[in-house]
């Protein structure tokens, strides 16, 4: 079959270039290319200053690595955001009601429009939310949704991550940098900042702090210092002005939260967790968890403090659940998706388990549960072998996959060894949920920097860019 061709976000058909990358190709022609490879390697230098690194679990020896930062950015103009924005708004709006719904009338589920089993025996349901209240009905305060482009107007949401979102630290540190090599760019245009985003996320945390609280205390909840995420942990903590603990700072009394200061206990309204249900709380949850508060769901079912995201939210990003998005937002809002989905093939459903087996040579296959690129076939790049593995796995446990076709993702320019080529990128723009659904005018950029690679994870070799919105 023949390869589709990508969607050049830079360069018109003609050789000449969209009017919102005209400034940074006058700056390309400009910059010689010793020049770039001076800053490539002045960026890589204060990346390593800030210890910023993402693992990768694939390769042997030491899985920290510097994240790889491409000096070239992405970018978009005013009226191509706005479309996007309306978007991943529309969507988010659709995934809180969806949570709040399951765990209360499940009236999606009576209607038929999505599949029972498919919530209520999913991993990531959680019956202990079930009849729960939250400030607000919010229970997916901070998303993640990954998105890809494939043409002028055409853009597709991969996935939404409604757990634990990470990458918001890059994307603004991304920023921060460029704007120290590169302040000449910055001069010439009007790009939209990003760097309001920990006001942002401290007025969305502190708009869902249980009912009657004043002034409320927030804390960034991490796993701890080796998790691959720490360095965002902190980031975002100090962002906002609030403590970052892990569970053995906290400890439960009167169903109620607190932290342990050098001034004795303070009461905690509101936590921002960054690790997974299953830790949160070793007398609900996993009895072998250490990292978690025992007694926190306790206070949580009482109503005195607010973890964001809510237990459970996870359900809305599962994959399977992903195929009945636009009927999702259909149901709860009434208004057609001005995203699409990406077409996906369901391996529970008999015919479509055939189709995929009959065309694993031409699809990307994913478990419903997986994330980072990890247990993924791309198959018009894969071996015989890898494909007969993989047919393997999904006759044994068909539930666990669904497939898609593989789209040709957008290049961006690139700065690489052999010079600036385009390589293919995606897009997390992370949308917050509190008084407002609202979202900063950027995201990050992942690009995939082996040449012909899809794969834009930085757990799997991955890189990012900077991401512009120009305004007006």
């Amino acid at each position: 079959m023949n390869k589709p061709t990508a969607f050049d976000e830079m360069s018109l058909g003609d050789g000449s270039v969209r009017s919102v990358y005209n400034q940074v190709d006058k700056w390309l022609k400009d910059t010689p290319l010793e020049r770039m490879d001076l800053k490539r390697r002045e960026a890589d230098t204060i990346f390593r200053r800030l210890g910023i690194t993402f693992s990768v679990y694939t390769e042997g020896g030491d899985p920290e690595r510097l994240i790889p930062f491409d000096i070239i950015p992405r970018v978009f103009g005013a009226e191509e955001w706005k479309r996007l924005s309306e978007g991943a708004i529309q969507r988010v709006k659709a995934i809180n009601a969806f949570i709040r719904d399951i765990y209360h009338d499940q009236e999606i589920l009576r209607a038929g429009k999505v599949p029972a089993d498919q919530v209520l025996r999913n991993e990531q349901f959680r019956p202990e939310m079930r009849g729960l209240e939250v400030p607000r009905d919010i229970y997916a305060h901070i998303v993640g949704i990954d998105m890809v482009r494939t043409g002028e107007n055409e853009f597709y949401v991969l996935e939404d991550n409604a757990r634990t979102p990470s990458g918001v630290a890059y994307m603004l540190e991304n920023r921060e940098v460029m704007m120290r090599l590169f302040p000449e760019l910055f001069a010439g245009q009007r790009i939209a900042p990003v760097d309001t985003y920990a006001t942002e996320l401290l007025r969305t945390l502190s708009s869902v702090a249980p009912p009657h609280c004043q002034d409320p205390t927030i804390a960034v909840l991490t796993p701890g210092i080796y998790n691959s995420a720490f360095f965002e942990h902190a980031f975002l903590a100090e962002g906002m002005g609030v403590e970052l603990v892990e569970g053995q700072d906290l400890f439960v009394e009167d169903s109620r939260v607190f932290m342990r200061t050098p001034a004795g206990p303070k009461r905690v309204d509101v936590l921002y967790r960054r690790l997974d249900d299953d830790f949160l709380d070793p007398l609900t949850f996993r009895p072998d968890s250490a990292l978690g508060v025992p007694g926190l769901f306790s206070a949580y079912r009482a109503g005195n403090v607010n973890i964001a995201n809510a237990v459970g939210s996870g359900i809305s990003d599962d994959k399977s659940i992903y195929i009945y998005m636009p009927e999702i937002i259909r149901f709860y809002l009434g208004e057609e998706p001005i995203l699409n989905n990406v077409p996906t093939y369901s391996c529970r459903k008999p015919d479509d388990l055939k189709y995929v087996l009959d065309h694993l040579d031409q699809l990307v296959v994913k478990e419903v549960h997986g994330s980072g690129g990890y247990g993924m076939l791309i198959g018009p790049t894969s071996t015989k072998e890898q494909r007969d593995e993989f047919a393997k796995r999904i006759k044994a446990t068909p539930h666990v996959y669904i497939a898609q076709p593989t789209l040709a993702l957008s290049t961006c320019p690139t700065y690489v060894a052999q010079g600036i080529a385009p390589r293919h990128v995606d897009l997390r723009p992370f949308v917050l949920s509190g008084t407002q659904v609202r979202l900063v005018p950027g995201g990050l950029t992942r690009v995939a920097l082996p040449e012909g690679s899809l794969v834009v994870n930085s757990s799997q070799g991955g890189g990012t860019k900077d991401t512009w919105v120009l305004e007006g």
